[in-house]
């Protein structure tokens, strides 16, 4: 797998040898199209709202500027971030545009640190004189915490249509989350964080939102939800402003996990009691009478490590309103259409989606600009979802 999910140094990545029904005949297929290759391990793509750019996030720190409309990389990456600790499950692993880029100029990224391996959160601002370049040396700190060990660091972040920044916090590493971290809401790891950057207060780089949980005591300011082991890869409904979490298990189950736009924050997803639906093996805590099941989960039969993907809200045809996800370990690609907070009418696309039945090496989805899907590999191709007849020729297949 990609390492930085597993938490193993390394793992095989294998593709899927499952083959399941195609789509029915006259019904347009679900295609991964290759539109551009050739980065070092890439771990995930976003764009600001109605950039024809596409900005692709490598591990090893290099954020690099795809050119939607030609095709092309740019040849000098848009960023390098510096003093940073790469491989495994370290490295560059989130990038998130300010809701107010266009007039402010600011991103952020979710790194962790050369030295101790500690979680930051950084702010860079483009260069006045070139769209196509951040000034390195705007670099402020905006958060920071401390790793116990090298994996499960989660890394996504993003903006909520709130205008507020979320941040996905790994419970910290090793195995059966060693020192409870997820259940004990006065750490920040095993949490999603939400936090303020327009309005920084109290001495800090931004600012405690007013409707956090514990903003008047009994936890961190900063946690939204917690009880979650390794938050990989989120995002955010672009139509409901839901909140949709992929967190990856650990010898039993993936999960997919739903924060609904609207809902206090504190929602407790259970881990290390529950690893998905069932009990943790080996694990004796308490149920926590809080705890929140997953919309979703899986076996290991059919997938290791879980990448949380988005709702589809882009042009493709039969599709919207589908969440689209995939696991890293198998390649495979499934959809499923929420409806009362349960996954209705799954559907394993991994047979449509290439000839190889899936996205080897699968690290992340993400959306351009204009909200188009793509999925990102850690073999260095970025693919975008299309819709059309099932296994037309496609570059990359």
């Amino acid at each position: 797998m990609p390492p930085f999910v597993r938490g193993a140094s390394v793992r095989a990545l294998l593709a899927c040898g499952c083959i399941f029904l195609a789509m029915s005949a006259g019904r347009a297929a679900l295609r991964a199209r290759v539109v551009a290759e050739g980065f070092a391990s890439p771990v995930f793509v976003t764009a600001p709202a109605g950039d024809a750019r596409l900005f692709v996030a490598e591990q090893g720190g290099k954020i690099r500027i795809l050119n939607l409309r030609t095709g092309r990389v740019k040849r000098t990456p848009f960023l390098v971030v510096r003093n940073i600790v790469a491989g495994g499950e370290q490295g560059l692993l989130g990038l998130a545009f300010d809701p107010d880029y266009a007039t402010n100029g600011f991103l952020y990224v979710n790194v962790t640190r050369a030295g101790d391996g500690a979680t930051e959160i950084r702010r860079y601002r483009v260069s006045a004189e070139n769209p196509d370049r951040a000034d390195p040396a705007s670099e402020r700190l905006i958060l920071q915490y401390a790793q116990p060990f090298a994996n499960h660091n989660g890394g996504w972040l993003g903006f909520g249509p709130d205008g507020l920044l979320y941040i996905a916090a790994g419970d910290g590493g090793s195995g059966n989350d060693p020192n409870n971290n997820a259940q004990n809401p006065n750490v920040l790891l095993g949490k999603i964080l939400r936090i303020d950057v327009q309005h920084p207060s109290g001495g800090r780089a931004y600012g405690i939102p007013a409707g956090n949980p514990f903003v008047a005591g009994g936890g961190a300011p900063e946690v939204w939800d917690y009880g979650l082991r390794n938050p990989w890869r989120c995002s955010f409904d672009r139509a409901t402003g839901d909140l949709w979490i992929g967190d990856v298990g650990q010898s039993a189950r993936e999960e997919v996990d739903l924060h609904r736009a609207g809902e206090a924050g504190g929602k407790n997803f259970g881990w290390r009691v529950f690893e998905g639906k069932i009990r943790t093996p080996g694990i004796s805590d308490p149920a926590p009478t809080n705890a929140v099941g997953p919309v979703h989960d899986y076996q290991h039969d059919v997938g290791q490590a879980i990448i949380g993907g988005y709702v589809c809200r882009s042009p493709l045809r039969n599709m919207r309103g589908l969440y689209l996800f995939g696991d890293a370990i198998s390649g495979r690609i499934w959809t499923f259409r929420p409806r009362n907070g349960t996954a209705t009418r799954l559907r394993d696309r991994s047979v449509q989606v290439t000839r190889q039945h899936g996205i080897p090496g699968l690290s992340s989805f993400g959306e351009d600009g204009a909200g188009r899907i793509y999925a990102v590999s850690l073999s260095g191709r970025i693919y975008r979802f299309v819709t059309g007849p099932a296994h037309a020729k496609e570059r990359g297949d």
